[in-house]
């Protein structure tokens, strides 16, 4: 792999896209790491040629994540290596997930794994001859080391590992020939720098504040940690002195081992009683997980931690609760999307093992407190003792013939009002039949199934479970009709045990109005001919509550376009879609003037259809933000359907086919607001573009468009273009992006673009010839 890489001002994350990486993002405040950070870049570029191991170690909280994060994502070091990885080993791991991690992300998602692969093998093989860079972060015992190190290859190529642990004797079996790296404690003065960076976010500490806030930075004893958590309570505080020395004098009364869960402690006694079940709700999932915040805000609202007031926007009041973690620096966020909203986040060890201790205290039960954004008005809702049902749970309860009163330490609840909570990330499913178990409890509100194939008789199992807000499964049959009775269902999730076609009746999902959210994998939908009535206009079957739908296969036809209407506030749409029809998905495009994303799909021979004139099928909702179309043929009438849609800012067409000798030419079209652009794979040898074609763009993503030869230099008069990244193209695609970086640096004097560039090929031609 060749990779080039400048970085200017506001740098980016190196982090290959592709990759789904578990640490947190690079936007963090970093202070005291660098003399740190530039003594590991040299032992990371420097010394020995044969394999060197570089362990970091430390107590928790010091940074040992971040100082490795920031060394692996530096520019310098990013073109040093050929292949890297990161993954977190912590002290239950899984060797094969963490081989097919460490083994996706050095091929970069190209390798095809099977079922029965020896994928410490097929690790090996992809990294011999390579120089490496792989980092394995918080590694708990030397057995971990020992399961994985035969998967690195010992040549003379310069390749690393990295090694974060908090156990100083697994750092010093590990040494190679670098010794193991102590990290310190921070400087007063770093300390202090680092506070007012979180408190203050840039500006400067008022004079009458200085004395108590260096207090606080005394007694936060040089840990990163302690300082941040300490941070995010000051900034909800009123800025009063005595106020802070009061938090400076409660920190000091604490020995430096206990400093940690100390400032943890304050921090969640100063969160407000919604957020505290918010926070423990997370810690139940695995160490070092990466939790979806998509998913997260789902099952938060399913557990009515936010209160169902204003229906439209549950899942921005659920959004605040997250951003009111985040800034208290109890939650971090592990994985940005393209356009910068949170995609995964995740809990620090320590955050973790304090909330698991909090619930283990009051044997897995806890008060919530539903968030409500209107307490100013009549509205109010009392709060609810939860319990998670956990293992000592059930096993009390199978020795109680689950009668909640005869169980032990249930004896001063009121089991009546007691609420059940079925964490996705629970053991308890490991049962033969966990079904069984949840209809004896049938007051539980989610049930998460997708890591296990349920038996055919899961549709009676489910009847009792009428309460249930959220559904995600994975089975062999499904129909609407099973889980219509579920009134109060928000969310639905299918996935299917075996590709096959369902026959279908639409009629069973009118009944489901509180549906928000909708998710039904690879399953081929054909609509009844008995269900005509349902398509009818003076029908007055709606789901206004319905904000996602997707994936899912449909064979279009007359009728599917007037099902579209009976969604009229959709947000999200991904479809696929097999067949032929001369009707318009969007008959009425103003029908979904909510509708702010578009993913759509045509397999096979449906590419046919766009280049005879199907396009005018696809005009789209005016207000759309985000389209991704995969196998069209880009027609210019359709080209035109998507610039009249003036708030797109993200465009991505994968497998896309060009009329007109396979060349786009866009130079007599506008895309007004559209700031990202992604092709990929598609079938293009020309690209003809106007300064005026894409005014606003900011990034630009080309992978394994092979024919194409340019990128107009036309982009180099962008002035917001700051990323162009190339994979998999010809040399002269290569060529020409960093012919735009040196126009703009010629033409304004900066070096604001990045032009990031793999070709895989080039390097197996390169590797071929050495061998």
């Amino acid at each position: 792999m060749e990779v080039v890489e400048t970085c200017g001002k506001g740098a980016l994350s190196s982090v290959e896209p592709s990759t789904k990486h578990s640490f947190p993002s690079t936007d963090e405040e970093i202070v005291g790491f660098g003399k740190d950070a530039e003594n590991i870049m040299k032992k990371l570029t420097g010394g020995t040629k044969e394999l060197d191991v570089i362990s970091i170690f430390g107590m928790p909280g010091l940074g040992k994540t971040t100082l490795a994060r920031k060394v692996y994502n530096n520019p310098s070091i990013v073109n040093h290596f050929d292949a890297k990885a990161w993954c977190s080993v912590s002290q239950a791991y899984d060797r094969r997930m963490l081989l097919i991690e460490m083994l996706t992300q050095a091929t970069r998602g190209k390798c095809d794994i099977k079922e029965n692969d020896d994928i410490a093998d097929k690790l090996q093989k992809s990294l011999k001859g390579r120089r490496y860079l792989i980092v394995l972060d918080d590694i708990w015992e030397v057995d971990a080391w020992e399961d994985l190190e035969l998967c690195f290859p010992n040549g003379e190529d310069g390749s690393r590992v990295i090694v974060t642990t908090r156990i100083e004797e697994v750092a010093k079996h590990l040494q190679h020939r670098s010794d193991p790296y102590s990290l310190r404690f921070l400087t007063l003065e770093e300390s202090w720098e680092l506070l007012q960076k979180k408190v203050f976010k840039g500006e400067s500490c008022p004079p009458d504040l200085r004395e108590a806030g260096l207090q606080v930075a005394e007694h936060c004893k040089g840990l990163p940690l302690v300082i941040v958590l300490i941070a995010g309570i000051i900034a909800k505080m009123e800025r009063e002195a005595s106020l802070w020395l009061k938090l400076a004098n409660d920190l000091s009364s604490y020995v430096l081992g206990e400093q940690s869960m100390k400032a943890i402690q304050s921090s969640y006694e100063h969160l407000e009683d919604h957020l505290r079940p918010c926070l423990l709700y997370m810690s139940l999932y695995p160490e070092d997980c990466k939790i979806s915040v998509s998913d997260l805000v789902k099952l938060w609202i399913a557990e009515e931690f936010v209160l169902n007031i204003d229906t439209e926007n549950m899942e921005e009041a659920a959004r605040v609760c997250l951003n009111d973690l985040l800034n208290r620096s109890l939650v971090m966020i592990s994985e940005k999307k393209l356009d910068g909203q949170i995609k995964y986040c995740i809990l620090h060890d320590v955050v973790r093992e304090f909330c698991g201790g909090k619930l283990r205290e009051k044997e897995f039960k806890q008060l919530a407190v539903p968030y409500n954004p209107y307490q100013h008005l009549q509205y109010s809702k009392e709060s609810q003792l939860c319990i998670y049902i956990h293992d000592d749970l059930v096993e009390q309860l199978d020795h109680s013939e689950y009668r909640l009163d005869k169980v032990p330490f249930l004896d001063s609840v009121e089991t009546k009002s007691l609420e059940f909570i079925a964490h996705p990330a629970f053991n308890t499913w490991s049962r033969s039949d966990p079904l069984s178990l949840l209809a004896k409890l049938r007051r539980v509100r989610v049930l998460h199934f997708l890591d296990v194939e349920l038996p055919r008789s899961w549709a009676t199992d489910v009847q009792s479970l009428t309460r249930l807000r959220y559904l995600a499964i994975k089975v062999f049959d499904f129909d609407f009709k099973w889980v219509s009775h579920m009134h109060d269902l928000q969310t639905l999730t299918v996935q299917k045990s075996r590709r096959r076609f369902l026959n279908t009746s639409p009629a069973a999902i009118w009944k489901m109005t509180k549906l928000r959210h909708v998710n039904l994998s690879e399953f081929f939908f054909l609509w009844q001919d008995s269900d005509r009535s349902f398509f009818e206009e003076s029908s007055e079957a709606m789901l206004e509550n319905l904000r996602t739908f997707g994936t899912y296969i449909i064979c279009e036809n007359e009728k599917n376009p007037r099902f579209w209407w009976r969604f009229p506030n959709l947000e999200e749409l991904s479809l696929v879609i097999v067949g032929v029809s001369t009707i318009p998905l969007f008959p009425i495009p103003e029908v979904h003037t909510q509708l702010q994303s578009l993913e759509l799909y045509l397999p096979g021979s449906s590419k046919f259809r766009s280049s005879v004139g199907g396009a005018s099928c696809f005009v789209f909702p005016s207000n759309l933000r985000h389209l991704s179309i995969r196998g069209f043929c880009l027609t210019e009438e359709m080209a035109l359907n998507i610039t009249r849609l003036r708030k797109l800012e993200r465009l991505k067409l994968s497998k896309t086919e060009f009329l007109g000798e396979n060349c786009w030419d866009a130079t007599d079209i506008e895309f007004p607001a559209l700031k990202y652009l992604s092709l990929l794979w598609c079938n293009m040898r020309g690209w003809n573009a106007s300064e005026e074609s894409f005014p606003m763009l900011e990034k630009l993503v080309i992978q394994g468009c092979r024919d194409l030869e340019e990128i107009p230099l036309s982009f180099a008069d962008i002035p917001t273009l700051q990323l162009i990244e190339v994979e998999d193209c010809m040399e002269s695609v290569e060529d020409s992006a960093m012919d735009i970086k040196r126009e703009i640096e010629e033409n304004t004097g900066c070096d604001t673009l990045q032009v990031r560039i793999s070709n895989k090929r080039k390097y197996r031609q390169l590797n071929r010839a050495g061998n």
